[in-house]
């Protein structure tokens, strides 16, 4: 084992467990592996077992398994001390014992002769040490192992042995739970613990008694498992790259799909097939996606980067010698081609738009309507975007590109295509415009209008795709929060976390000026104008921008290299824009530094706790300040300084030179830190307090408009 000591520390041994079941889906498996070694780390910590050793963690599809060097045998003893009565309670005035101390003595099982006396913060009291014996570490392990084993959270699980018992993702068939050698004494389900484990299905003897951790892994090897996913990984790259260069090709590289062959297999190897030439004729897209998405396969390309008429496969069994399971494969994927020529035939026939009227028979929820319904409503809003950017300036934004692209955008669900592969849709719309003449600018808008499908995805490549990847996203999110289906815990139907992240994506990326609180509204107006009438209040409106924000807040702080307070301050002061808000908390980021900006921070601050302490600013506010009003010369030169550095403020903003402008406002800090050190706001003169507290309010919100100052998180000096 990796890390494994030549021999463990005296006191401690080799902990072995393996839960042995049925095949657990591949998908579920990575989660599962580390949720258990997570799981059992908190027990050991938590029981005083671990001595510092490492937890490897590893599973195949059928089993999940932890492994530690070194675990202590038993837990260590536990001293004491415990309080007894006050000693004014405990002695009498002669000093003898009294019945109170007497009964804790008993209490203690000690005698009165062996209780202290110690100082506390209350007074003198009697105390006793009391010792509390370690236990073995097997007895603690044989409760802890199956209450760990029954908070492993999955997805969905099942149970067999009836409905009071042991809930997993698949039946429990065998459990190896070994300490020292020497096996633990519990129950998963029917299966009693043991000191055997299984080897391959097909390939490996059904029973394989172990010693303990430091033959399992050469073990289950010689029966062909590999039980570290590393080592499978390492072991389909190997195969299939030589594989590929034998026939002088490159893996069309797809990194999920090298995950899921890895957690699907136990002994994994390589195997390479062909097929028909003449299916290349269909697009790279359906021919990729049927070899991935149906048949986990790889595709192959030459080196000028087109498909070859060949493909890779995985397989659980140590190869293929005689190449009947190749054949096999390539009748299975022969067949699924021909599937596939079929519809992309079938739905030429016609062009893309006569689908459109099939979409009102396809509900997109409910109470939201059809997908007829929803095409309407996408081409509304992505034809308002468009307008609003061609009028800013942008030449490019097309009216009419982006209401054909949207009115094109959801006509492949109804294809035969789409039916089949489920996974091609929006791309299967593109390819078929394409195919029938539509502007490449629509047909390319088409196929990208689901991008970006999470932070690694890339974002529509024109800017009639952004449009309606934008008015698709923006109203899913309005209609949803509408109809109160807002997502809560892992529970998002919809998947409207990820369109609030692609609308993050497209803004920051693109530059694209888009106001995200009228956007929502002219959503929400698409809604009430329809026969249904779904009316938006300005409360669900609220409710999906701070769903927004959050978003914003995630990818900047994942993607943005912006700290959290950063993002807060610009936001604060304004989160119309999103393009001019990543300026602004870009400019904050820039100047942070600088000696003035966060010594004001803090002083900003305080003038917030000041304003708040003071109540309503109805109570106290006046319509100007008042220069007669000055006792001090402190803020006669404050609001001097403030009123023209205002002034240089508003132009720089005026340009978009946010960085310059925030250190115009950081130069007031001598004047500010003078202001606090001279003045006392509070000041009994109710006229002399209101002015000053009118000074401080103008200020707060004359420098607040580009970042909120008092939103950065600040060290505080005195530490």
């Amino acid at each position: 084992m990796k890390g494994t000591p030549k021999a463990a520390a005296k006191g401690t041994a080799d902990f072995l467990f393996e839960i042995g079941c049925e095949e657990i889906p591949a998908g579920m498996l990575p989660g599962a592996i580390k949720e258990l070694k997570v799981i059992l780390e908190k027990y050991l910590a938590a029981h005083n077992l671990g001595s510092g050793a490492a937890i490897e963690a590893y599973g195949a599809p059928r089993r999940l398994s932890v492994s530690c060097a070194s675990v202590r045998l038993k837990q260590p003893d536990e001293i004491k001390e415990v309080t007894g009565p006050p000693k004014s309670v405990a002695y009498d005035a002669a000093g003898k014992p009294t019945r109170a101390a007497e009964s804790f003595a008993q209490k203690m099982n000690i005698p009165v002769s062996k209780l202290a006396i110690v100082t506390t913060t209350r007074g003198e009291y009697l105390s006793a040490r009391q010792v509390i014996l370690g236990r073995p570490a097997n007895e603690i392990l044989e409760e802890i192992l199956p209450r760990a084993v029954a908070e492993i959270p999955w997805p969905r699980s099942m149970y067999w042995t009836g409905a009071q018992g042991l809930h997993f993702i698949r039946p429990i068939r065998w459990v190896v739970a070994m300490l020292g050698g020497k096996t633990l004494k519990f129950c998963l389900g029917d299966a009693e613990a043991g000191n055997w484990s299984a080897g391959h299905r097909f390939l490996g003897k059904a029973k394989i008694p172990l010693s303990g951790v430091k033959d399992y892994v050469q073990k289950l090897r010689a029966n062909f498992v590999l039980v570290r996913p590393e080592d499978r990984k390492q072991k389909i790259e190997g195969e299939l790259r030589r594989l590929a260069s034998g026939k002088g090709l490159r893996i069309h590289e797809d990194a999920h799909l090298m995950d899921l062959v890895t957690y699907l297999n136990e002994y994994p190897s390589g195997i390479i097939g062909g097929f028909d030439p003449s299916f290349l004729e269909l697009p790279d897209e359906i021919l990729i996606t049927v070899m991935r998405d149906h048949q986990k396969y790889f595709a192959l390309e030459r080196k000028d980067g087109s498909l070859a008429p060949n493909f890779l496969a995985v397989i659980n069994l140590d190869g293929d010698k005689a190449g009947h399971i190749r054949a096999g494969h390539e009748r299975v994927l022969r067949a699924r081609f021909a599937d596939a020529r079929f519809f992309w035939e079938t739905d030429q026939k016609c062009r893309l738009a006569d689908y459109l009227p099939k979409l009102a028979a396809v509900t997109y929820q409910e109470k939201l309507g059809s997908y007829g319904d929803k095409v309407e409503r996408i081409r509304e809003l992505a034809r308002w975007l468009s307008e609003q950017w061609f009028a800013s300036g942008i030449s490019k934004a097309s009216v009419g590109a982006a209401d054909l692209a949207a009115e094109l955008c959801k006509c492949d669900l109804v294809t035969e295509m789409v039916r089949e592969f489920t996974e091609l849709q929006g791309i299967v719309g593109g390819l078929y415009a394409k195919a029938q003449g539509e502007p490449e600018e629509v047909a390319w808008a088409v196929y990208d209008h689901y991008k970006p499908a999470g932070l690694e995805d890339s974002i529509p490549r024109n800017i009639a795709g952004q449009a309606v990847a934008l008015a698709d996203k923006f109203d899913s999110l309005v209609g949803c929060f509408a109809v109160g289906l807002v997502p809560s815990g892992s529970s998002d139907p919809f998947a409207l976390r990820r369109a609030a992240i692609g609308i993050v994506k497209i803004l920051v990326e693109t530059g694209l000026p888009v106001s995200l609180p009228l956007t929502i509204a002219r959503a929400a107006r698409s809604f009430a104008n329809e026969s249904r009438k779904i009316a938006v209040s300005l409360q669900v409106e609220k409710q999906v921008l701070e769903f927004l924000l959050d978003r914003v807040r995630f990818v900047l702080k994942e993607r943005g290299n912006l700290a959290y307070d950063e993002i807060n301050a610009a936001l604060a002061a304004g989160a119309d824009d999103l393009v001019d808000a990543v300026r602004r908390m870009e400019a904050v980021r820039g100047i942070r530094k600088t000696k003035n900006f966060e010594p004001l921070a803090v002083s900003f601050k305080r003038i917030r706790k000041i304003l708040e302490k003071a109540g309503p600013d109805s109570g106290w506010k006046l319509s100007a300040v008042r220069s007669d009003l000055f006792k001090e010369e402190a803020e006669r030169e404050l609001h001097a300084q403030a009123s023209a550095t205002m002034k240089n403020v508003e132009q720089q903003k005026r340009t978009g030179h946010y960085r310059e402008a925030l250190q115009e406002i950081a130069k007031l800090r001598p004047a500010v830190d003078r202001f606090f050190d001279d003045v006392m706001v509070m000041a009994e003169d109710e006229q002399i307090r209101k002015n000053r507290l009118t000074l401080l309010s103008g200020l707060l919100s004359g420098f607040s408009t580009i970042a909120d100052f008092s939103e950065i998180v600040t060290v505080d000096p005195g530490k």
